[in-house]
This record gives C-alpha cells, structure tokens and sequence, in this order.
C-alpha cells in the first residue's frame, strides 16, 4: 500500500474513533448549546436549561436527544476531516517547497486542516441539521411554531420528512453557515493543535514522542479555539437549520413539519440577532460548549494519536 494511500486510511480510521469519542463524552452539554442559541426567550442560562431539560425530558430523551445522528455525523465528519488531512498538507507542503510534511510550520499546519475541513463540512451540515431538529423539537412544540406529533420527532421521522418534502437538496439547509464556521474554525483548531504539541516536543524532541497528558491538554486547547474563533456563526447555523431565527413573532413561522419554514441568508441573520438581541447573543451558550468540547476534544486527540500509533505499529 502507497505511503499516501496509507496515512488516508490511518487517518480515517483515527476519525472515527475519534468522532464517536467526542460524542459519548460531549453529547449532553451539545443539547444545551443548541437550545440556548435558538430559544434566547426560553432559557436564561445554561443552569436553567440544563434543568428545565432534565424535568421534562430526562437524561436519555432530554440532554442525549439526537445522539444516533450525533454519532453518525462526528464519526463521519472526522473520519472524512482526517482522511483529507494528509493530502492537504500534501499540497501545502509542495506549496510551501517543503521537503515533507514534518517540516511545515504550525501556520502552515493551520492552513492544510482548514482546507481539510472544507470536505468534512459537506458531510457535517445534513447530518447536524437533522440532530438539531431533534434537539430543538419540544421546544418548538412548546411556542407552538410545529404541529408535529412527539411520536414523530425521532431521527428517522424528521429525516424522511426532510426528504419527503425538500428532496436531496433540503439536507444543505445551512451549508454555507457551516463551511463558514469550518474554515476559520479549523485554523485555529489545527494551528493552536500543533502549537501546543510544538511546546511539550521542545522537551521531548519529538511530536510523535508527545504523551497522552499533553496530548489531550493540546487537543483540549485546540476545542477551546475553534469554539471562540467560530461561535456566532454556529449559532447562525442553529437558528437557520432548526427555523427559529428569531424571538420575534414577525420572524416566527408554525410549521406543519420540522422542514417548512423560510430561510434566510446567513448574514441577515447575524445582523438581525445583534440589532434585537445585542452582539453577545451571538455568544449565547458558549459557556456550555467551552465546558463540553475541552474534554471531548482531549478525547479526540488521544483517541486519534492512540489509533495512529497502533495502526502504524501494525503497518510496519
């Protein structure tokens, strides 16, 4: 097997095990996030949410709500994410007139994961938009903008309705929100990744040499970065997927399915949040994120380097 053809698979493999990883450890906080950014008149804070979920939903059906297509999607999304990471230090490498890949600086590392995410973020936006639906479903039920029976509103039901009434082309239903969040995302995400696995190899010699500590301590800073970079246009992508893009009765629409609602481009959005809601509501709930991702992203990374290694040792 070519070396390329090689470092793809590994890096496939690593994605997924790093994507269900981050689910399972960061499903619950993701819940939260999703209510607080589409339903700012219904939740307060993330301590309310959290409890509010808890009374009417539980554990299982309220705070791990969409998690079959969570699975799916992180498992896919880094699978896909890693897999294209090789090549795109490939050409960054030859770009940049490097000799090999372990020569590329931490910008240039930086630069290759925010073209890989450009691939990872086709598959992310039809599997998010329908985790968002089910996350956000009783909400929706309970300011009466849906008629959709609670029967209706697993995975599966709001998936074939998306199909049913929107064909193929509903499911990128806030692609361009999402390839927006991606881009700089991952920048930060890869960039302060290798940054920080720079500063721990300065005592070790050594990226590959970096322990399982420090990894998840880079891969926990790196979450923490690509949250802070991207945030208000995650929220976006929330607001435009699930329909709910405003408070306000005049941007409210009842909805006889969890697809039938207007749509509305991302940066009319954005403004229309900050004019009603102030420009910190763009980061509502990022507090809940911070508090999932550094600990699902430590994951990731260690589930990643681990499944490298093995794969690697087994290869040779």
């Amino acid at each position: 097997m070519g070396e390329d053809i090689k470092d793809m698979v590994v890096g496939t493999l690593a994605g997924i095990n790093g994507g269900i990883a981050t689910v399972y450890v960061g499903q619950p906080l993701d819940t939260i996030k999703v209510k607080m950014q589409a339903f700012p008149e219904l939740y307060k804070s993330t301590w309310e949410c959290v409890k509010i979920t808890l009374a009417k939903d539980g554990i299982v059906k309220g705070l791990y709500a969409g998690t079959s297509p969570a699975v799916f999607a992180n498992a896919a999304e880094n699978a896909i994410l890693f897999c294209a990471l090789p090549p795109c230090q490939d050409l960054v490498r030859k770009i940049c007139s490097k000799k090999d890949t372990e020569e590329l600086s931490n910008l240039q590392h930086a630069f290759a994961g925010s073209l890989a995410s450009v691939w990872s973020g086709l598959v992310m936006c039809p599997t998010e938009l329908v985790k968002c639906r089910v996350q956000a479903m009783r909400e929706m039920m309970d300011l009466g903008l849906t008629t959709i029976k609670p029967a209706n509103s697993g995975s599966w039901s709001v998936t074939r309705a998306i199909f049913r009434e929107e064909g193929l082309l509903g499911f990128t239903r806030g692609l361009g929100a999402t390839l927006v969040r991606e881009l700089p995302g991952y920048f930060c995400f890869f960039g302060s990744y290798e940054l920080c696995r720079s500063f721990f190899a300065g005592q070790k010699g050594r990226k590959e040499d970096v322990g399982p500590v420090a990894t998840a301590f880079s891969g926990g800073v790196a979450g923490a970065m690509l949250w802070i970079a991207c945030y208000p246009f995650d929220l976006i992508k929330s607001r435009l997927q699930i329909g709910h893009t405003s408070p306000e009765p005049t941007h409210q629409m009842k909805i006889k399915s969890p697809v039938s609602y207007r749509a509305s481009n991302v940066f009319a959005i954005m403004f229309r949040v900050i004019e009603q809601e102030g420009f910190f509501a763009l980061y509502r709930g990022l507090g809940a994120t911070l508090v999932r991702t550094i600990p699902a992203t430590a994951g990731l990374f260690v589930a990643v380097e681990w499944t490298r290694k093995f794969c690697r040792w087994i290869s040779d």
